[in-house]
């Protein structure tokens, strides 16, 4: 379905500041053993892969693909809480005694294509990657032995999906493969038992959930459990505790694997290997605890939908602010898609993922491997987030807004005359700053191409003005003009609006983002 073509938006300019830092302390050691308890197990140190990654794929897929309306929630919405839109839908475009498993067969896979995926999925510039093995409504993408034949491998595809992509993630990628599991499942009749009873039976954790999650990681040896779905029930109607001392102990991925939080009603944002707290969750300030923002591109659902409208996806723009800020305050980004029923990722979703790759190739030394910085805002211009490297003393300057007159003004980081370059990532030339004092009129520090930079002799804090325009006009400092301000220094490159829109047009087919790089010998 065709659409108007919409006006190039600029991304976020990325600004490297190369600091004197402190150096990072070193992890706590781990523990020989843990124990079932919440106590131990939160002791547990998070892999440091998974700190270093910063950006994954989430991907989910499942019976839900083939309605493909509305949500990935079709079934409950239809069937439990009666909602007109999905009923009717279901009323014109099938017959009255069309159930929920008769979609089983139409989930065909046919063009699911696993090498393909993963070769996409390196392109995006994402590390590790996580599958939904099984969503709420029940059915796994492996053939479990505890699913009946409600699995992708008795009914459907008739393929276990989860191994092909597991194989081709393993032999022709970098990322870490992940699995998403939910713990309960809508309709499962133990579990509404169980339900009925107040959780006080366990038959569903027992016969099904535990023996299959103790299947799922044995045989493919996911590196992130991305749990999920606990129905209102408790951590110990799960044995979460006893299942990830396991894990943790004596699981084959036991030194490797990374947990979030959604093991039971009351451990999310409390307990687990890292925090999700809640679905798109972006708190935009610092936590004490490690964090990931799983967020989907279209803004309605994680699985397909064929009534999506082009409005309802995220742009590129909007999809690199979110894993900025993420970064900046600590956090991971898990960025969502949903293949289709075939097996076919989606033209606008794969345009995402290869966007984000690109500004990602050139741009990924802020984001990969990186650690908050004392600020995550700038004092003086908005919309200016950090992220550093302490061993290389390093720090970065994302700016999401290219300022119109010019001069990029920064009240955090602190340089010094001699030891301080700036210099665009993927552009190469060095910038010229200026270190002024607060108040000072952004007129007065305009430069035309003449070098210009300087650093008062006083005491107090000054800004850091980084110069970002070729205007006509001459260096003007105190409104006295000069055809080069400060004597022997190199020639300032053109580096207006315009000239930045046309590099980056070329270089990444796709609206401007700007990154400077500043270092201090």
């Amino acid at each position: 379905m065709g659409s108007a073509e919409r006006p190039r938006r600029s991304l976020p300019p990325l600004l490297l500041l190369l600091l004197l830092s402190p150096p990072s302390p070193c992890p706590a050691r781990r523990a020989a053993r843990f124990d079932p308890t919440w106590e131990s197990l939160d002791a547990r140190p998070l892999p440091a892969w998974f700190d270093q990654a910063k950006f994954g794929i989430f991907i989910h897929w499942g019976v839900f693909s083939v309605p493909s309306f509305g949500s990935e929630w079709f079934w409950w919405y239809w069937q439990k809480e009666k909602r007109p839109m999905f009923v009717n839908f279901m009323k014109d475009n099938y017959p009255p005694d069309f159930k929920y498993e008769d979609f089983g067969p139409l989930f065909t896979a046919k063009f699911f294509n696993a090498n393909q995926w993963a070769d996409l999925f390196q392109a995006s510039g994402a590390k590790y990657v996580v599958l939904t093995s099984k969503h709420h409504e029940g059915f796994t993408l492996w053939g479990s032995e505890y699913s009946w034949n409600w699995n992708a491998v008795d009914e459907g595809p008739k393929r276990d999906i989860v191994r092909e992509l597991e194989v081709a993630i393993r032999n022709r990628t970098d990322l870490r493969f992940g699995l998403y599991y939910s713990l309960f499942e809508w309709f499962h009749p133990l579990f509404l038992e169980d339900q009925s009873s107040s959780f006080h039976k366990q038959q569903f954790p027992v016969s099904k959930m535990l023996p299959e999650i103790f299947e799922l990681v044995s045989k493919y040896r996911p590196e992130v459990l991305w749990s999920d779905g606990d129905g209102g029930a408790p951590d110990s109607y799960w044995n979460s505790t006893g299942f990830l001392a396991w894990l943790y102990n004596d699981s084959p991925v036991r030194d490797t694997v990374v947990t979030n939080d959604r093991w039971g009603a009351g451990s999310i944002c409390k307990h687990g290997g890292y925090y999700t707290c809640s679905d798109r969750y972006n708190p935009g300030h610092l936590l004490p605890h490690k964090w990931e923002n799983c967020m989907t591109i279209d803004k309605f659902s994680w699985g397909y939908r064929r009534n999506a409208r082009i409005s309802d996806y995220l742009t590129i723009e909007e999809l690199v602010k979110q894993l900025v800020e993420t970064v900046s305050c600590g956090g991971n980004l898990l960025m969502n898609i949903g293949p289709t029923l075939d097996g076919t990722i989606s033209a606008i979703f794969e345009e995402r993922l290869r966007q984000m790759g690109a500004w990602l190739k050139v741009n990924g030394e802020a984001i990969y491997d990186s650690h908050t910085w004392r600020s995550q805002n700038d004092t003086i211009t908005p919309n200016v987030w950090y992220t550093s490297k302490p061993k290389q003393n390093l720090v970065y300057a994302i700016f999401l807004e290219w300022p119109t007159s010019g001069l990029l003004i920064l009240g955090q980081p602190n340089a010094t005359l001699g030891a301080t370059k700036i210099k665009l990532l993927g552009h190469g030339q060095p910038l010229n700053w200026i270190s002024s004092e607060p108040g000072t009129d952004e007129c007065d520090l305009m430069c035309s191409r003449e070098a210009c930079a300087a650093v008062t002799s006083k005491t107090r804090k000054h800004k850091l003005s980084i110069i970002l325009s070729d205007g006509d006009s001459k260096c003007k400092i105190g409104r006295e003009k000069s055809s080069n301000c400060f004597g022997n220094l190199a020639p300032f490159p053109s580096v207006s609006l315009n000239s930045f829109l046309n590099y980056s047009y070329n270089h990444f087919n796709f609206s401007v983002y700007f990154v400077i790089k500043v270092s201090s010998h």
